[in-house]
């Protein structure tokens, strides 16, 4: 006997589970239940003795975790469905109505709708720590961006000179050292030439000196200058500079400590490398793909990979008209950044990849973003190929022929290189810059007008209207 075990999974409250048999017929439904043991067995007690049990549920947050770990130890076959997909065959049954009982009814029923949609889960997602760290290095990693950004947003303030002398977004060691202890230039200008030179030549390992303390000094007299006439309290922006900073230090060096474990749990999932051999890889991006991508045999086909990176183009077919769009977008958008960097550094070596981005840029007129997301998902499929293969990444010219990364890349300089007239040709208006656009006196529109600062001076038309 088969049965289906639908669940609607809650994060405090109770869950709700609905049992079907293979026909559909149901054979309870709405039974409550909180993740326990002692109610885990009073729902298992449930299910008729000997059954082919398959659990469909949908991923709530974490909850489901402890739940799947559960149930498969019992012998059951979990099944995680897209919260988009159950919502939408919700909406077939009861468009207005939204109930536990009824997802629960609904995810029991769903084999039967859709059996070719249900993949049996693997692994146990954020319990997976090889997976979990992973993520949360990309998060720190954002997270750490967006420290950044508003440091660049405070600086900013001190004058266009602060940018030149210390630069901005991804802040070198002795920036960040400057700006948490003199973020003030009066400060800066009280500690003098000789001490801020000493400063800059000990964080910097002797890389600076003179010439950019010189520098900072003179960011410092043009920032005092700008606010000569007050405006600016320069002891608060500095408190709030340094306290930036000391986040910005304290994310970095959670992101230090992830590497290490990323590296070592990486080696324990791919002790061949074969994810890391190919060109152009770090630990860092091939852990980031065999991480969030997970084991590529349990995917049925290479075109399987490809869809889950969600590189592959929307299809909208009907009747005699067959388009294709933009990338789905589905899935994981952290393995779609790591494909897209691990693409760009892979064909600067592969001359087989070089010469489809050639022909994408070149021949094809695509943006250097689009032509890397065919590439990247080339690429997804090829690690997946070698992977299933256990075989490392070949590199190989044009004509089959086997070629060392040295030489992938010399026949990359000399084949496939693009000239910067037409990168320039291929880049596109920034939005910020469309907006920024004046509108034309033939389209007579504008995307941002200001609103008028008064009431209309036209006189009232004191023409007749005619019949």
């Amino acid at each position: 006997m088969k049965v289906r075990l639908g669940i609607d999974v809650a994060c405090r409250a109770q869950h709700q589970a609905s049992a079907a048999d293979e026909t559909g017929e149901f054979l309870w439904s709405g039974w409550r239940f909180r993740t326990s043991g002692a109610e885990l067995d009073a729902l298992w007690a449930k299910v008729p003795g000997g059954a082919e049990v398959t659990v469909i549920m949908e991923p709530t947050r974490n909850a489901w975790v402890p739940l799947a770990a559960w149930l498969g130890a019992r012998g059951a076959t979990v099944v995680l469905v897209a919260p988009e997909r159950s919502a939408d065959l919700r909406d077939y049954y009861a468009k207005h109505t939204k109930t536990d009982r009824l997802d629960s009814r609904m995810l029991a029923r769903l084999p039967l709708l859709h059996p070719e949609g249900l993949e049996p889960l693997h692994g146990l997602g954020p319990a997976g720590t090889f997976k979990r760290t992973v993520r949360r290095r990309w998060s720190l990693v954002e997270r750490r961006h967006a420290c950044c950004q508003r440091l660049d947003a405070m600086v900013e303030m001190l004058g266009p000179s602060y940018a030149d002398a210390l630069g901005a977004t991804e802040y070198t060691d002795t920036a960040l050292a400057v700006l948490e202890r003199y973020g003030d230039p009066r400060a800066l200008r009280r500690l003098g030439r000789q001490r801020l030179t000493g400063l800059v030549r000990r964080v910097s390992r002797g890389h600076f000196a003179e010439a950019k303390a010189d520098e900072v000094l003179a960011a410092a007299d043009e920032a005092l200058t700008l606010w000569a006439g007050g405006g600016l309290d320069f002891a608060e922006l500095a408190a709030d500079i340094a306290a930036e900073i000391r986040l910005v230090r304290g994310l970095g060096d959670e992101i230090a400590k992830l590497d290490a474990r990323i590296e070592s749990l990486y080696h324990r999932a791919d002790p061949d490398g074969v994810v890391l051999s190919a060109p152009g890889l770090g630990v860092t991006l091939a852990a980031g793909i065999l991480g969030r991508s997970g084991d590529f045999d349990r995917f049925a086909n290479l075109a399987g990979v490809r869809s889950f990176t969600g590189l592959v183009p929307k299809i909208d077919q009907s009747g005699n008209s067959h388009g294709h769009g933009g990338p789905t977008k589905s899935g994981d958008p952290g393995l779609r950044m790591a494909l897209f960097l691990a693409a760009d550094h892979a064909q600067r070596a592969d001359p087989q990849l070089a010469a489809k981005y050639y022909r994408l840029v070149v021949e094809e007129g695509k943006h250097h973003d689009s032509a890397l997301c065919h590439l990247a998902a080339t690429l997804a499929t090829r690690l997946a190929a070698c992977w299933r293969r256990r075989e490392r990444y070949v590199l190989r010219d044009i004509d089959g022929r086997e070629v060392t990364e040295a030489e992938g890349r010399a026949i990359v300089a000399e084949r496939y290189s693009i000239s910067d007239e037409v990168r320039q040709a291929r880049r596109t208006t920034s939005k910020a810059k469309k907006l920024k656009g004046r509108a034309s006196r033939r389209s007579q529109k504008s995307t941002g007008a200001a609103p008028a600062p008064g009431p209309s001076t036209r006189r009232k038309s004191t023409r007749k209207k005619v019949a």
